[in-house]
């Protein structure tokens, strides 16, 4: 067998038993919003998205076409439809089938997929807004990250933005993660524009600060180098 195809699939395998794994060990309520500092970080990303958005002319999401790539339990996709996207125009793959199940009882006319982002099943140009969510940090083979990076623009429409979030640093205490630094995102999509911000308040500062003050962490939030995520828009050059 071709080494690049056994290097893919090894990476794909890894990734689904990190998650099945996180899946049984870590506490259901992890990443809950009833833990303050998540409701801090949600509530903060998505007033960003939401201004990403308006600036370049996505919002509100009506009549749009959308995929989100490793979509998970379909938390994106319901905040979609909050923003006025309809049911039948959200698309979602996820390798994990137990989320997309998940998502499908949340979302029921979403168009959802168990599947390898590296080879989505869509055609080319087929959506106005195509976005990730720490998808990319949870892969670390470069190949896999160009494949889907490629994939991601060949589903999207020619004035169509991909909308990108996901975190600049290591995280040292899990290796089966890692941070993505603008120069490797724009690395990854090659001849387009690359839009960058650093948003959201580091998660060990939220987890001291927000239950004590909420208004001290959004002032921490405004120090650059306490923002551990990029929040970004990413558009094909004609």
């Amino acid at each position: 067998m071709n080494p690049t195809v056994i290097a893919h699939d090894a990476e794909i395998a890894r990734i689904r038993s990190v998650y099945s794994h996180r899946e049984r060990e870590l506490p259901v309520d992890l990443y809950g919003w009833n833990r303050p500092a998540n409701l801090f970080s949600h509530c903060q990303i998505l007033r960003s998205c939401v201004r990403m958005l308006v600036r370049h002319e996505m919002f509100p999401l009506n009549a749009r076409l959308v995929v989100d790539i490793g979509c998970g339990h379909g938390r994106w996709l319901a905040q979609f439809l909050q923003w006025g996207a309809d049911g039948s125009s959200l698309y979602g793959i996820d390798l994990n089938e137990a989320r997309i199940k998940q998502a499908q009882k949340s979302i029921g006319l979403a168009n959802l997929r168990i599947g390898d982002a590296s080879r989505l099943p869509w055609a080319d140009g087929a959506f106005d807004l195509v976005t990730q969510f720490t998808l990319f940090t949870s892969i670390l083979d470069i190949k896999v990250k160009r494949e889907i990076a490629t994939e991601m623009l060949r589903v999207l429409k020619p004035d169509g933005l991909i909308l990108w979030y996901d975190f600049r640093y290591n995280n040292p205490r899990n290796p089966n993660v890692r941070g993505i630094e603008s120069k490797e995102i724009r690395s990854l999509f090659p001849d387009c524009t690359v839009t960058l911000e650093k948003v959201t308040l580091a998660p060990p500062v939220a987890r001291r600060v927000v239950s004590v003050s909420w208004l001290a962490a959004l002032m921490l939030e405004k120090v650059p180098f306490l923002r551990t995520h990029y929040l970004g828009v990413i558009k094909k050059q004609y």
